[in-house]
């Protein structure tokens, strides 16, 4: 199914909270450029027409394959064990467990599994912890199709998409949070400006660009302020940098 063929079959649900939009990198990052295959993704989202319409439009992208939906973490965690995806697009208001407990536990089974929230929630608790779980994005539902695939790949791609409301109100709860004293992980003057570039909104592609070197360089140093920082992701790279005061 194209994408074009998604959107026109898809009709609008009666989810009060939800509209139909109206337009149809770390281990991962270096195995899907060793082995040009598709971006892997999984879907955890208990409404059904929603979950429909992401099965629909990630399964009609070229680029991209769907190892699965699901209406529930509990109904994911036993089908998703031999075949691990990339990425996975979850709810965090889901019957029973949260999304939230659900990042947690896929962390401590497969820590290469890269998490998007997608939600209608925009509250400042909800985002906090979705990040602090180990979510690498945070994505409105009312996300255009496009965008969505889009932030999909950012973040096979080492990048931590973002809806712009989100976005903004992340920083201002950076700001709002007291860091404490420097603290020092001994970072090269090269390291530092990569991670300055990360805060800055870079992805590796983008950060590789403003330096004039090549990706997989940027990707070997984010390995190394990864393992300095004693951090898995672009999201807590950032976090910590920003609580620590690092740049």
């Amino acid at each position: 199914m194209s994408l074009e063929e998604s959107r026109r079959d898809y009709e609008p649900c009666s989810h009060a909270n939800w509209e139909m939009p109206a337009q149809t990198e770390s281990s991962v990052v270096a195995s899907l450029q060793a082995e040009a295959r598709p971006v892997r993704v999984a879907i955890v989202e208990d409404h059904r027409e929603f979950r429909e319409y992401l099965l629909a439009l990630i399964s009609g992208t070229e680029g991209f394959e769907c190892l699965g939906s699901f209406r529930s973490v509990e109904e994911a965690l036993p089908k998703l064990t031999s075949s691990v995806p990339d990425v996975m697009l979850i709810d965090i208001g889901l019957p029973g467990m949260s999304g939230i407990e659900g990042i947690r536990l896929f962390k401590e089974r497969s820590p290469e599994i890269l998490f998007l929230t997608l939600t209608i929630h925009d509250d400042d608790e909800r985002i906090f912890d979705s990040l602090c779980a180990g979510a690498s994005g945070y994505l409105l539902k009312k996300t255009q199709p496009s965008k969505l695939v889009e932030s999909v790949k950012e973040a096979a791609q080492g990048g931590a998409p973002m809806s712009p409301e989100i976005a903004r109100r992340v920083i201002k709860l950076f700001r709002e949070i007291r860091p404490p004293e420097r603290a020092e992980y001994n970072l090269t003057p090269h390291e530092t400006r990569i991670l300055k570039l990360l805060v800055e909104g870079h992805n590796y592609k983008t950060a590789a660009t403003k330096l004039g070197v090549a990706p997989t360089t940027i990707n070997f140093h984010l390995q190394n302020i990864y393992q300095k920082l004693q951090v898995h992701s672009k999201t807590e790279a950032v976090a910590k940098a920003l609580r620590n005061r690092l740049i």
